[in-house]
């Protein structure tokens, strides 16, 4: 490529680190750059162990041999979140694993119970929630779901069930039905609900319980990694005008409802949604 599109800032090594700053625009309209996007982007880079050789101001980079990578990063958010210092001096809970030992397979599935904490014996509402991803695991913690569990679904508050989401089984089955909200690589990690509604939570809300599945991509199969990950609800003070419900609808994605066949130019999946379903309630 001949065209300079990426303009270098400022740079620094420390600890055996080194962190580059640059800048260019999101479309250079240069047909050699790709567009930066909303969303997820794919990263290719590549480094050497050996510091580059400088003569007459002219860097020589060494190669650097088997040491190339990909990763999913977001460059650019979906909807400018907005800053995490709006929500301070407001009420939370959070929905978090502490000091999990991530198994050593390249997929795991973990699935926690949790119960709004008995400090919120009124209804409230949350206005925003915010994924608590662990620094140190950003790299495998792939996404999350947070269910909501059936209002007649019980459980020992002393001893909610957690582990690998196919272990616990039968013990799950109240609570795979509806999806709440989730996150994954490349989501925004702050959401803000619109100003004249929220999620009900506490107090008289009929839904007591709650499962988060993570999804660990541990692709070098690394068995000395403990996750603390999670989901944080920020409540307001007030109760707004309007509840926030959630109705989840599609096909399951699992081998036999999503399977695209190779070569397939186009795929059509049909799905069939009762009337009952999507009734208008009377009340």
């Amino acid at each position: 490529n001949t065209t300079q599109a990426w303009f270098g800032l400022q740079g620094r090594e420390e600890n055996g680190w080194t962190a580059i700053q640059f800048k260019r625009l999101l479309d250079t309209c240069d047909v050699m750059d790709y567009p930066i996007k909303s969303g997820t982007n794919i990263v290719i880079y590549a480094y050497s162990l050996e510091d580059p050789v400088i003569i007459d101001g002219k860097a020589t980079i060494k190669y650097h041999g088997d040491r190339r990578y990909t990763r999913a990063i977001p460059l650019q958010s979906y909807a400018n979140p907005p800053p995490e210092s709006k929500f301070s001096g407001l009420d939370y809970f959070d929905f978090q694993l502490y000091n999990y030992s991530v198994p050593s397979n390249e997929t795991t599935y973990h699935c926690t119970v949790y119960k709004v904490p008995a400090k919120f014996p009124k209804r409230r509402h949350a206005i925003a929630h915010k994924a608590i991803i662990d620094p140190a695991n950003i790299d495998i913690v792939h996404h999350m779901l947070m269910y909501e569990c059936n209002p007649s679904a019980v459980f020992d508050d002393k001893n909610l069930p957690s582990g690998i989401c196919d272990d616990l089984g039968e013990v799950l089955i109240p609570c795979t039905s509806n999806i709440a909200t989730g996150w994954a690589v490349g989501g925004d990690y702050i959401n803000e609900f619109p100003d004249v509604a929220g999620y009900p939570v506490g107090g008289d809300f009929e839904i007591k319980y709650y499962v988060i599945q993570m999804h660990y991509n541990n692709i070098h199969q690394m068995s000395n990694r403990t996750d603390s990950s999670g989901m944080r609800f920020y409540l307001s003070n007030e109760l707004r005008q309007y509840d926030i419900g959630y109705l989840t609808l599609g096909q399951d994605s699992d081998a036999t409802a999503i399977a695209i066949p190779p070569y397939d130019d186009r795929l059509v999946i049909d799905s069939y949604c009762p009337a009952l379903v999507t009734q208008v309630s009377s009340l």
